[in-house]
């Protein structure tokens, strides 16, 4: 059976830095998968995906040599059994704002005694490269947890959240931290209260040994991220680098949107 990788890379102190898939494709996906990122997270929470298109995107991914992740709609034991039954070999949990809600991720992930996870389900070995039995014996093992601290509450709650144990990572949402702190959602701000929030998650984050994680929109952004200390890194999307590649390709033709000569 494979390891997890990323899980295993994260342990060591080691930058693991993908990507989102939130077009609902699994031609995208099987794409992307090949470009080298070593992990890709599928969006079920934001996206158009289907649970069908879903699985077929954690096949792709796997079989390119990557780790499928999967966004569930929200921390649920249904949504996150279906997806780890179905080839997630990770998931990233949304608004995730207490210890209780961070126990109640975990267990959704873990077989008994060590969770509430139950027995079904056959894509999740393909993922994995190997027999059901061996799946359901090391699943526990190998089950990426990344629970998102994107609203002030997790903030306040840092320690709570970082000390449960099965948690391999923090993952800040700019945009949804933004908000809840009464400022404009935005990849990025220079906000002093934002700024501190950040710095209050990746420390306690690594003093309880789990890898601090943050959403960024450029390659420049990620090594500075990097440099800081954030481990588990997600650089824009499929939707945001075809965009800006096609857009860089106007840019230098001279051409805005809509086919209009561009005003500098």
């Amino acid at each position: 059976m494979k390891t997890n990788s990323v899980k295993a890379a994260l342990r060591r102190g080691e930058p693991q830095v993908g990507s989102w898939l939130s077009l609902g494709s699994p031609f995208a996906a099987r794409y992307l998968a090949r470009v080298g990122f070593p992990w890709l997270t599928v969006d079920v929470e934001h996206s158009p995906v289907s649970w069908e298109n879903a699985a077929l995107m954690f096949g792709a991914i796997a079989d390119a040599g990557g780790v499928p992740l999967v966004r569930v709609p929200s921390n649920s034991h249904e949504n996150i059994k279906r997806s780890l039954d179905n080839g997630a070999m990770g998931i990233v949990v949304p608004m995730v704002n207490t210890r209780d809600e961070a126990e109640t991720a975990v267990a959704a992930t873990r077989y008994p005694p060590h969770g509430n996870r139950s027995v079904g389900g056959s894509l999740h070995a393909l993922s994995y490269g190997t027999t059901a039995a061996e799946y359901y014996a090391r699943a526990n093992d190998e089950i990426l947890v990344v629970l998102q601290t994107e609203h002030i509450r997790s903030v306040e709650n840092a320690e709570d959240i970082c000390s449960v144990p099965g948690v391999d990572a923090i993952f800040v949402g700019p945009n949804d931290l933004l908000q809840s702190m009464g400022r404009k959602p935005a990849m990025d701000s220079n906000e002093p209260d934002f700024v501190n929030a950040l710095r209050h998650l990746r420390e306690t984050a690594a003093r309880h040994g789990v890898a601090p994680g943050i959403h960024v929109a450029s390659a420049a952004e990620a090594r500075r991220r990097i440099d800081e200390g954030w481990r588990f890194i997600a650089v824009s999307s499929e939707l945001g680098l075809l965009l800006a590649a096609a857009q860089g390709v106007l840019k230098e033709l001279g051409r805005g949107p809509g086919g209009e000569t561009a005003r500098y």
